[in-house]
């Protein structure tokens, strides 16, 4: 007799729960698609409004890009000379240079990236714009009329975006010139070996698939932790996620579509 309604209680509280989920992605997905509309439309950079994306692009990207290319310089230097002694070892010294870009470019490189700007701002940011939303900021906005996401959130998910793409294609053309030193040393005579190899490794269907997987994964850290922000809970009993803080939900759905995406990329270049 007591079995029953604690068994349906259980199952009420899981179906809630996946509903509450699924809801949660779809407007992940529907804001992740609105920035992008709002990002492409020249109406949404007002005069007033290109001083503060300048500041949130310059916080984002500006003071860490030279320590970042730097440490992802040594980090590439001391890889390539790794996987080269390896390779000449095993008398496979040839394909070195391809592993060194397939793996390292078009696998590391993007990622890292990601992960950097998301711990260095995008997480921070979705805290922010979390708090500035539970102070009554985005009530007020809206009170004069101004659209407080494309006010406050807006200019933080762009800033995140560019500041995944600087990264990525800065510390890529380092470990780019790093490999070559490594492999060829301080001569223009490797120069055609080195462009044939690094020329078929990136194909148009690689390029593409490269190209396609560094925005997703500079979309998904950028608008993931503002999506945590700004998710408004239905009415209801609240489940776990919602005495979460915003930036749990975000850092865990974060890493979620960052692994989707990997794993999807792979395939594509792989199989």
């Amino acid at each position: 007799m007591t079995t029953e309604p604690l068994l349906l209680q259980t199952l009420r509280d899981m179906g809630r729960a996946s509903l509450r989920w699924s809801a949660q992605w779809v407007y992940i997905a529907r804001l992740a698609a609105q920035i992008m509309a709002w990002a492409l439309s020249p109406g949404s950079y007002p005069r007033a409004l290109r001083p503060v994306m300048a500041r949130h692009i310059y916080q984002s990207a500006g003071p860490s890009l030279l320590w970042y290319v730097l440490m992802f310089g040594f980090f590439s230097l001391v890889l390539v000379r790794i996987v080269l002694v390896s390779a000449q070892s095993y008398g496979l010294s040839r394909y070195a240079l391809e592993m060194v870009v397939r793996v390292l470019v078009l696998e590391l490189l993007p990622l890292a990236a990601a992960l950097f700007v998301a711990m260095r701002c995008a997480i921070p940011y979705g805290s922010e714009v979390a708090t500035l939303r539970a102070s009554g900021r985005f009530a007020a906005l809206s009170a004069q009329g101004i659209d407080p996401m494309r006010q406050e959130v807006l200019p933080r998910v762009v800033a995140g975006v560019f500041a995944v793409w600087l990264l990525t294609a800065f510390s890529a053309v380092v470990t780019l010139v790093v490999s070559y030193l490594v492999v060829y040393g301080f001569t223009p005579f490797g120069w055609a070996a080195y462009t044939r190899t690094v020329g078929q490794v990136f194909g148009p269907a690689v390029t593409l698939v490269f190209v396609v997987k560094t925005l997703l994964f500079s979309l998904a850290v950028a608008v993931v932790p503002m999506a945590a922000a700004t998710w408004t809970a239905p009415p209801g009993r609240p489940g776990l996620g919602a005495a979460a803080s915003a930036e749990l939900q975000g850092l865990v759905r974060m890493f979620m579509m960052l692994l989707l995406f990997e794993a999807l990329s792979l395939l594509g270049n792989y199989y």
